[in-house]
């Protein structure tokens, strides 16, 4: 039943809403580190979108491209990429300049011992961007580690809470958000504050994570006893639209699914679907990272691809013999500690 190719038509097939949308986005599309899980299903998304809807617009992928699987994708299928160290100040300058920016540049992982590094990536980074596309719409990927540990049972944190960052890199994700805020009010760039718990995808995600350990026999922490997550095709479709509602006032959205899973359920009816007894360990916590999306249901509507689907899927993929990317999500991390 599953196989890459399928699984990436899902992924970038346009929903009649973001055909719609894509319509009355005014000029062309840059995508900055398009190289990374979710970048280059988007930036195909937006390509078809492009086709779907008969306009003339450029789709521009921006990354080292270190992943030949996911650079033959892109040029397989007709997006314009360009090779580029985004932390090249020469290089970065040197792009074409364009009305709409969907930013995804970031660090996270290995950031312990190397914070500089992160910091560099999810800080310097950003001033330099704001200032070459000063005049842009932005859609800036950020993350939910910018909010603090909420009690499990209080529906999420909502856009309008206070930050607190724990750990060098959430710090760092937050001093990316500062860095657009700032060109929204120096510049009047117009910002859409795009902030993702979890997209799952399924060769990656924090389904596949509890999967991959039910098949090793590996004991799942129940630390973090809950999460959010998110279809990647849903997700990517709200970035580009996301551009539609950047502002100078600084648009600030939570991405993510309308449900708070446990992380017991889903090991459970994966477990049935694989064959597979769960093992647990560690203590389970009040408190955890999840996020409110009602604005964004409310904004977007609700999403088509269910949890209770998600979690079918990753089992068939499994099953399957469907490829991993290697790049588990640690979802279970409390101390921000990477």
């Amino acid at each position: 039943m599953w196989n890459e190719v399928k699984l990436n038509e899902m992924l970038t097939t346009p929903s009649e809403a973001l055909i719609e949308d894509i319509k009355k986005i005014d000029g062309d599309i840059m995508i900055l580190g398009a190289g990374g899980k979710m970048g280059p299903t988007l930036c195909l998304l937006a390509q078809n979108a492009v086709k779907a809807a008969g306009i003339d617009k450029r789709i521009i992928a921006v990354s080292r491209f270190t992943d030949e699987i996911a650079t033959k994708l892109l040029t397989d299928n007709g997006v314009e990429i360009i090779k580029c160290d985004l932390q090249d100040s020469t290089a970065l300058n040197a792009l074409p300049d364009v009305k709409n920016v969907i930013y995804m540049a970031g660090r996270k992982f290995g950031t312990n011992g190397n914070e500089w590094q992160t910091w560099g990536m999810n800080s310097v980074l950003p001033a330099l961007v704001c200032e070459k596309f000063r005049n842009s719409s932005i859609v800036v990927f950020s993350s939910g580690n910018i909010y603090p540990l909420v009690p499990i049972h209080s529906g999420g944190c909502k856009e309008t809470d206070s930050t607190g960052p724990i750990g060098e890199y959430a710090t760092s994700c937050l001093a990316r958000e500062r860095s657009f805020e700032y060109a929204a009010h120096k510049f009047g760039t117009k910002v859409f504050m795009y902030r993702l718990n979890f997209a799952v995808d399924l060769r990656y995600g924090v389904i596949y994570d509890i999967a991959e350990k039910l098949m090793n026999g590996t004991p799942i922490s129940v630390t973090t006893p809950v999460f959010n997550i998110i279809w990647q095709g849903t997700a990517n479709e709200i970035a580009i639209r996301g551009l539609l509602h950047a502002s100078e006032d600084v648009e600030i959205m939570n991405v993510t699914g309308p449900e708070t899973l446990s992380v017991k359920a889903v090991a459970e009816e994966l477990g049935e679907l694989l064959g597979k007894k769960p093992e647990y360990c560690g203590d389970e916590s009040d408190v955890a990272y999840i996020a409110n999306s009602g604005k964004m249901l409310d904004t977007f509507g609700y999403p088509e691809i269910t949890a209770s689907t998600l979690i079918k899927w990753q089992a068939e993929w499994i099953k399957a013999g469907g490829r991993a990317l290697g790049k588990p999500t640690h979802f279970e991390e409390r101390g921000g500690k990477y």
